[in-house]
């Protein structure tokens, strides 16, 4: 059996003890070049562009068969025709800005600030972002039913630091720059002006949105509002208008989940308060901005420009083929994905899966057994809600159905708005109906994985189980350390400092003792300091947001332990054979650290550690350093460059 290690990657003029991750990737990054179409490049990256070429053949498979006049199947028609709609660019660059028209002349005739709700909702309707970002999915405090969440929105650049901090100061002119380009290109008059006015609003704007670490909190972000409540609480809004324009019922807003409250109310204000010319260009902005990559070359070339090359510092723009499977993604995600089903995943494939996870849950069951700072209180409801995950493997049992969307292969800028318009309707007619607790939230193409609160499950994707996570033809211990150790990760945020927080039938409510959270908090806060200490190695001399990160953080650990945990349990009936020189619990370790393997641009890296709540690759790779077994394993003694104090040492699982 072979070990499942990358071999070729490790550089062995690195010793394991003082630098692991570049012991473990060190020969690739040295000889890896990051594609000229990518910010970041690793593990995940090379299983995307796999996924990706094989999306690609699906497509034109699908597209040879509409020539043939033999694709019967509504669905893969769709997936063709809208795939062949964003590669026609002769008839994308002859439409020319024609696909915008209707939405600029909408904002030129704006008059009064009472007029823009009901634009905004009707814009929703075409994929056109406001203000506030509306989104449906389970009750917090209820998980039985669905409610309609409203998010903080409204501006271009990442997040509200870029707005304030002088770190930022030379993207906010490039980005200035860049708007009057977009808008001139659009024919909009004075367009430098123009740019000024939409800097100056999404600056108001941003003043008022709550910072990345703040909108983790799953308590802070949760304020039910009536829709009287809302009214009150953001009026000068006609709330109504809006959602009769997204096409809402009108108890559709019955009940809201502010959650940003303090947010809705200045953004409120601001639609009285700012002049309505900032509005109306703001409004101009959001139109370009949303249509661009599917308008003509010069406008999806601007757009690069400054999304792709300053804000990530890639060279160079996507092939139009994979920028088109991507967009079938989007809108049409799992029609790609059954197909992409039939074709990459083998049933043993699951199996095998099903029987990791299920070492992964009993690792969790003992762990929790053991665990010496929980109470036996809080210890009870922690198995409980172990007992209740439901784990989700490959692909969604019952496919979406596509049947009210209409694809035109001749107009991608339309597509793109119908497909909006579907998934708007998809997701308001959610409410008031039985939670589907089938719905996937990736598609099996994804290289990924997620747990999710609300439904206390874990999914993981088809396409995520390929070397290195997962290698069905490999020795344990590479699979715990990858699969492994992700699964750990998913089950484990459901423990994190603000999964936790929700119980086994995926509820907002607090089941620890007063004096496990407090343990739990000062382990959880050892994490973020240690994380707060350290750096990109794609960026050296930026450091880490250990609060922003450490829920993954805490994932990760969790995940590695008790995906070691699940390997002992795995090699319980036989010992973990020694396999290219290296014993079990070393190919673990190396395993996990290759999952890891990656680098980023600069420039990438730092718009990274701004708003990204995983830590960089490196980062990651190295929180083994917190393992006792990592120090034994690899001999790793005070003076070594991963040695960590005992008491340094942070093990929440």
């Amino acid at each position: 059996m072979r070990s499942g290690i990358d071999l070729a990657s490790l550089d062995p003029s690195v010793r394991p003890q003082d630098d692991f991750f570049a012991f473990a990737n060190g020969t690739w990054l040295a000889e890896t070049q990051i594609p000229a179409d990518r910010g970041r490049y690793g593990s995940f990256d090379i299983l995307r562009e796999t996924a990706e070429a094989d999306c690609r053949r699906i497509v034109d498979d699908l597209g040879a068969q509409v020539d043939a006049g033999t694709l019967v199947d509504p669905t893969r028609r769709k997936v063709a025709d809208l795939y062949r709609s964003f590669m026609a660019v002769d008839a994308v660059e002859a439409a020319g800005t024609d696909p915008l028209r209707p939405f600029l002349e909408e904002a030129d005739n704006v008059s009064a600030a009472s007029e823009i709700p009901a634009l905004l909702g009707r814009w929703m309707r075409s994929g056109i972002g406001g203000f506030v970002t509306p989104f449906v999915n389970t009750d917090d405090r209820d998980s039985s039913r669905y409610v309609v969440f409203l998010e903080q929105a409204g501006l271009g650049l990442p997040d509200e630091s870029f707005y304030r901090e002088e770190r930022y100061a030379t993207i906010r002119t490039a980005y200035v720059a860049h708007v009057g380009r977009m808008l001139a290109l659009v024919g909009v008059g004075d367009a430098e002006a123009a740019a000024e006015r939409v800097m100056a609003l999404q600056t108001h704007l941003a003043a008022h949105h709550w910072d990345v670490v703040s909108c983790r909190d799953a308590v802070r972000t949760y304020t039910k509002w009536t829709f009287d409540e809302l009214a009150g609480n953001a009026p000068g809004v006609d709330w109504g208008a809006w959602a009769a324009g997204m096409g809402a019922s009108p108890d559709a807003l019955s009940e809201v989940i502010a959650r940003q409250p303090s947010y809705l109310t200045a953004a409120a204000a601001a639609l009285t308060e700012r002049p309505v010319e900032e509005w109306r260009d703001w409004l101009r902005w959001n139109a370009v901005h949303e249509l661009a990559p599917y308008l003509t070359s010069a406008l999806v070339a601007e757009n690069f420009d400054f999304y792709g090359r300053t804000l990530s510092g890639m060279p160079q723009l996507r092939d139009r083929w994979k920028r088109g499977v991507g967009l079938v993604e989007l809108a049409m995600g799992e029609g790609l994905g059954q197909a992409y089903v039939e074709r990459h995943f083998p049933p043993a494939a699951k199996a095998r899966m099903e029987q990791l996870v299920a070492n992964l849950v009993e690792a969790f069951r003992r762990d929790f057994d053991d665990l010496p700072w929980m109470s036996p209180r809080t210890r009870a409801q922690a198995l409980e809600k172990l007992s209740m995950f439901t784990p989700k493997i490959g692909h969604p049992e019952t496919w979406r159905d596509y049947t009210a969307l209409e694809i035109d292969p001749t107009d991608v800028a339309g597509n793109v708005c119908r497909a909006a318009a579907y998934e708007l309707d998809r997701n308001l007619n959610k409410l008031g109906r039985a939670v589907d607790r089938g719905e996937w939230f990736m598609t099996p193409q994804t290289i990924n994985a997620y747990y999710n609160p609300g439904m206390n499950e874990i999914v993981f994707p088809a396409a995520i189980l390929q070397p290195p996570f997962f290698d069905v033809q490999a020795d344990d211990a590479a699979n715990y350390g990858g699969i492994g150790a992700v699964i750990g990760h998913e089950v484990g945020h459901g423990f994190d400092d603000q999964g936790s927080r929700y119980d086994g039938r995926g509820e907002l409510r607090d089941w620890w003792t007063a004096e496990d959270r407090t343990r739990f908090e000062a382990r959880s806060n050892a994490l973020i300091a240690q994380f707060d200490a350290l750096e990109s190695a794609d960026a050296p001399g930026h450091h880490v947001n250990g609060a922003l990160t450490v829920g993954e953080n805490i994932g990760d650990l969790g995940g590695l332990t008790i995906g070691l945990k699940a390997y002992r349990i795995a090699c319980e009936s036989e010992p973990a054979p020694e396999i290219d020189g290296l014993s079990g619990d070393q190919r673990f370790f190396l395993g996990w650290a290759q999952v890891w393997k990656g680098k980023a641009r600069e420039e990438e890296a730092v718009r990274l550690l701004a708003i990204d709540p995983h830590a960089p690759q490196n980062c990651r790779a190295d929180i083994c350093r917190n393992l006792h077994e990592f120090h034994d394993a690899f001999g790793v003694v005070e003076g070594d460059g991963m040695w960590l104090p005992e008491d340094a040492r942070v093990r929440i699982f």
